[in-house]
């Protein structure tokens, strides 16, 4: 008999449908609300998304999933509430909506010093209490956040665990010159991470009942993913690399990617009938896939990673910063021309639509402190006259943010002024972000007034550390006598000036976070929640944005 190995994940979940995402141990039919779907298979492991159809708007119910016939979930002895399965509201509802976002969450990992220099899961803190307030309540749909945004770092692929550094001993040899050592190598390998990562009781249940849109970073692939062509020739010259970054795309496609879509998306897409169609293992298939993908990197191909959600009369993009990246001798792009067409296509609502609040998802921070911006510009400069000091420096300390890709920085606050800028412009412009392990809010002001208020909001990390100085360098970066002096050498290296400006109206916080942005009509706050040293969430802003 089959059993569940891991979720139910509830993820896109739209006016009439809910997809709902299972890993189970055999081949079988996955059942949940009379809707069924077949497994298919990659690596021996074995998916399915079950799409359930012909729901009514706005009505929330506890499911159930099966595996032919038979009860699987919920799972017994867990203590948890039931999963539930909320459907949205009709797109002119202009009701309260609640997005929960953080990034960076590094797994349990059964090792005590380790854990105490973590601290505690804000993720699981959450859990907790919103299980908490559905046993309290006779309406859960009325405590349920209706999204929760994962930026980035879901898995670390190149920063394991001890007790996956032992599993790994236990199936290979990680001495052997010829591999990636004490790295994630293949499929197999990713798929045990992202059961380290989603098994444990509070983010399983969590997964399973609020629908969870996702976006890989870096260290989903590994650290400093595409920060440039210098990286990238080093590591194609690693005899593993080809399999690691096939089997990085490949789990995410599977993973991540495939829920993040609408049904009629997904339905259309070509690699998702093969391998619907497909008899026995489909993971040729999708290694193409990912090594024209990892190979066509600034490429108008066919690979999009970028998504859209609208939920009410607020929607979400979530940006792929990482996989659609130019990066030659003649450009630098954050991302290619034929991604951003699309970004700016969509973030633009058509005639007749209204959007009360735009929220730009992106694994990296678009504004960073001023003063980081502008080193992060100047050595992009650098860079790309033949420095190696300025290239060293790029990858030893990140310098892989929106301002390090000046183009596309300037093109993105096009976008930003121009949507804000609008006859129908929505009541809020937010850049959702996490990567940088602290938590801020910083508001933008361009020379014209807009008639959107603007704000990059970043939350990191859901369970990670920072080293300790890095408080002080943050802390600096917002200096304005250091931000002038490097706007200064910045304008004499022929670097044009900033488009706008912006300051912070709330941070930088250090510490394991999870922020939740709730808007009501064209009223919009964050709201931003530090997990405390006894466990629970400890309230550190509540900010208002309208």
């Amino acid at each position: 008999m089959s059993t569940l190995e891991l979720g139910p994940l509830l993820r896109h979940v739209g006016t009439t449908t809910a997809t709902i995402w299972v890993e189970t141990s055999e081949a079988c039919t996955v059942e949940v609300l009379g809707a069924s779907a077949p497994t298919f298979q990659v690596c021996g492991q074995h998916y399915a998304l079950v799409v359930v159809d012909g729901l009514e708007p706005g009505t929330c119910r506890p499911y159930e999933v099966r595996l032919d016939g038979e009860l699987v979930w919920p799972l017994e002895g867990t203590g948890t509430p039931p999963s539930y399965l909320r459907t949205r509201t009709e797109v002119e509802d202009t009701g309260r909506l609640r997005f929960v976002f953080g990034s960076c969450r590094y797994p349990p990992t059964d090792d005590a010093d380790l854990e105490a220099s973590l601290g505690i899961d804000a993720l699981d803190a959450f859990s907790v209490r919103l299980m908490d307030e559905v046993r309290a309540t006779d309406d859960p749909a009325s405590v349920l956040p209706d999204a929760l945004c994962l930026l980035g770092d879901q898995v670390y692929a190149d920063e394991i665990t001890p007790r996956t550094e032992q599993w790994i001993r236990n199936h290979r040899d990680p001495d052997d010159e010829s591999g990636p050592g004490m790295e994630i190598a293949d499929f197999g390998e990713y798929a045990h991470l992202y059961s380290e990562s989603w098994t444990d009781r509070e983010m399983r249940w969590l997964l399973s009942t609020v629908p969870t849109a996702m976006i890989f970073d870096d260290h989903d692939v590994r650290d400093d993913w595409n920060t440039s062509q210098a990286w990238r020739d080093e590591m194609a010259s690693k005899p593993w690399w080809p399999q690691r970054i096939r089997a990085g795309l490949s789990s995410y496609w599977v993973y991540q990617h495939l829920g993040n879509l609408d049904p009629a998306t997904r339905d259309a897409d070509p690699l998702y009938r093969k391998v619907l169609e497909a008899d026995g293992d489909v993971y040729d298939l999708l290694a193409d896939f990912a090594g024209r993908a990892d190979a066509e990197v600034g490429e108008p191909s066919g690979v999009r990673w970028s998504y859209r959600w609208d939920l009410g009369r607020t929607r979400l993009l979530m940006v792929d910063s990482r996989c659609a990246r130019v990066l030659n001798e003649n450009d630098r792009l954050m991302i290619n021309d034929h991604s951003f067409t699309w970004i700016e296509e969509n973030a633009t609502p058509d005639a007749g639509e209204e959007v009360d609040h735009l929220l730009l998802g992106s694994s990296i921070p678009w504004l960073m402190p001023p003063a980081v911006s502008h080193f992060q510009s100047l050595d992009e400069w650098a860079a790309a006259r033949g420095s190696k000091l300025a290239e060293t420096v790029r990858q030893a300390v990140d310098l892989e943010h929106w301002p390090a890709f000046r183009a596309s920085f300037d093109r993105l606050a096009d976008l930003v002024r121009g949507v804000a800028s609008g006859p129908d412009a929505p009541a809020t412009v937010c850049v959702l972000s996490g990567d940088v392990h602290h938590s801020y809010a910083a508001e933008v002001r361009y020379p014209s007034p807009t008639r959107s208020r603007i704000y990059q909001l970043t939350c990191s990390p859901v369970r990670n550390g920072v080293p300790w100085f890095m408080e002080y360098v943050f802390a600096v970066g917002w200096w304005q006598g250091l931000t002038s002096a490097l706007a200064r050498v910045a304008r004499a290296a022929g670097i044009g000036d900033l488009p706008m400006s912006w300051s912070p109206i709330g941070g930088p916080w250090f510490g394991n976070a999870v922020s939740t942005l709730e808007v009501n009509g064209r009223a919009a706050r964050v709201r931003v929640e530090r997990s405390g040293t006894r466990g629970g969430l400890e309230a550190v802003a509540e900010l208002p944005l309208t």
